[in-house]
């Protein structure tokens, strides 16, 4: 996977991206991710690969400091239109090189992203960096488990599947691994398809 191939990706998949991403067992998935997370006016939120604007949909109260990112283009637009009188900033920017300062957000929402991204260990590097001490970041991606060795179908599938733009081999234990002294992960709960999809809550040290 590479950003170029996903800017093709998802300019050809935004039109139909909340026929199948905002709806059905996906809509319910993001639903449950947004249980029990209390936004406040102070907080400063970021949304990393926002897309269409799906997560947004769920927040209740959208007078709050709220950017979001993505680096398509395509999905940007249709998010900006779907919010066009809320204000929040939209920005285009590549979530493995955040425009921020250190330490700038108090929430993190990571909806799908880890999984579609060229490199999720420097995303999380990234986000990480821009999270304020005691801040969290909210993963709602899938994840393969960490103690299934994997077939050589699975094997060729998951290459197949990555020419599409994600990966489903993805083991979040690994990534977090060398981020365990900086961050503790609050909660993990399997919310979709069998586990595979995630709900993940992590506290910056």
């Amino acid at each position: 996977m590479n950003n170029s191939w996903n800017k093709i990706i998802y300019k050809v998949g935004a039109p139909l991206y909340d026929r199948v991403f905002n709806s059905g067992m996906f809509l319910t998935a993001r639903k449950h991710v947004f249980q029990n997370i209390h936004l406040e006016k102070r907080d400063k939120i970021l949304f990393v690969g926002v897309g269409t604007g799906a997560d947004l949909e769920l927040i209740s109260n959208l007078d709050l400091n709220i950017t979001a990112i993505d680096y398509s283009k395509a999905m940007l637009d249709k998010a900006r239109m779907k919010f066009i009188n809320e204000p929040i900033t939209f920005i285009e920017m590549d979530a493995q090189s955040l425009k921020f300062e250190n330490g700038s957000f108090d929430y993190i929402f990571a909806s799908l992203i880890l999984s579609v991204v060229p490199n999720p260990d420097l995303c999380l590097q990234e986000m990480t960096r821009v999270l304020k001490t005691d801040g969290k970041i909210i993963i709602f991606d899938k994840f393969a488990s960490p103690n299934k060795k994997t077939s050589l179908l699975k094997k060729i599938i998951i290459s197949i599947i990555k020419v599409f733009g994600t990966d489903i081999s993805l083991v979040f234990e690994k990534i977090f691994q060398p981020f365990a002294k900086k961050l503790k992960i609050e909660e993990d709960t399997p919310i979709m398809l069998n586990g595979m999809y995630r709900k993940i809550v992590i506290r910056k040290r």
